[in-house]
């Protein structure tokens, strides 16, 4: 694990929302509310979901601080969710948490199946950012942006380790940008041309190379990441969007990674690979979506 980023727990609660009243959760309005810190990715990629979605009536959200509050690395407002879901839970009260206000209990603390419910679930009379056909191509796209990209940005970032190593995952994280310029350069999105979850995911992992794991990569690192025009090019249309800027929180990303950063900061991060805040107050078209 990068020294730059806190230790990931496994999420304790892993309930799915079903598509009919016997899967006992199922999607109801005002049934269910999300408590997210948009400084954490997971939450980040749930917030542009429920944005693009448009779930503001029907499924409220709690925002919580930046850096979490409690000695253990949680969020103290999220403690009694998870005591009264799991009898003296040990670990830390973590976000994401999907509640149900019914029962009382929290639903889901997983994002990526968070996120497929909500665009499955919630947003079947609406925009479709998951199509039925889409599900391997999706999880393809999940892969390489945690394996190709945040894992191995991490590897790439640690000081003191061994040298090989950090070029080897330097070389591999390129690699994998180059598989997502290559993309882009015959598409509008990472799977077409209609916006997708998968975009979603691909945007926050891009603020997180520039925002986090560019503070432990050298100068010359992050001078080969920024080689990829189309791919940044995308990162700005996509945060000019109504759903996906407004919900940056820079300096919060910024005070939550210096309170769980163990790592040296190196000299990338003195070298900015994209304004984000100038495009997030930018107002970009909306993109065309396919209809359920």
């Amino acid at each position: 694990m990068s020294a730059s980023s806190p230790t990931v727990a496994v999420p304790p609660f892993r309930g799915r929302i079903g598509d009919d009243p016997r899967s006992g959760y199922y999607a109801a309005p005002h049934r269910y509310r999300l408590h997210l810190s948009p400084t954490c990715p997971h939450c980040l990629q749930i917030a542009v979901t429920h944005g693009l979605l448009g779930l503001g009536d029907v499924l409220p959200v709690t925002l919580l601080p930046a850096v979490p509050d409690a000695p253990d690395g949680g969020h103290r407002a999220l403690r009694p969710l998870y005591e009264a879901s799991a009898h003296l839970h040990p670990g830390p009260a973590l976000a994401p948490v999907l509640h149900d206000n019914w029962t009382g209990t929290v639903v889901s603390t997983h994002a990526p199946d968070i996120v497929r419910d909500l665009a499955r679930r919630f947003g079947g009379h609406g925009s479709c950012l998951l199509p039925r056909d889409a599900d391997e191509a999706y999880a393809a796209v999940e892969r390489l942006c945690e394996q190709g990209v945040n894992a191995t940005a991490q590897r790439a970032g640690l000081h003191g380790g061994d040298h090989a190593e950090r070029d080897t995952a330097l070389t591999t994280l390129l690699r994998a940008l180059d598989v997502l310029e290559l993309r882009l350069a015959s598409q509008e999105y990472v799977l077409g041309d209609e916006l997708t979850l998968a975009d979603v995911r691909l945007w926050v992992t891009l603020v997180q190379l520039d925002t986090v794991h560019r503070h432990h990569l050298d100068a010359s690192a992050v001078h080969r990441i920024t080689e990829h025009p189309r791919l940044w090019a995308y990162a700005r249309r996509l945060t000019a969007h109504p759903a996906f800027g407004p919900h940056l929180d820079l300096d919060g990303i910024a005070r939550r990674h210096h309170a769980h950063c163990r790592g040296t900061e190196a000299a990338g991060a003195a070298v900015p690979i994209m304004d984000w805040q100038a495009y997030a107050g930018r107002r970009a078209p909306e993109p065309t979506r396919r209809s359920v």
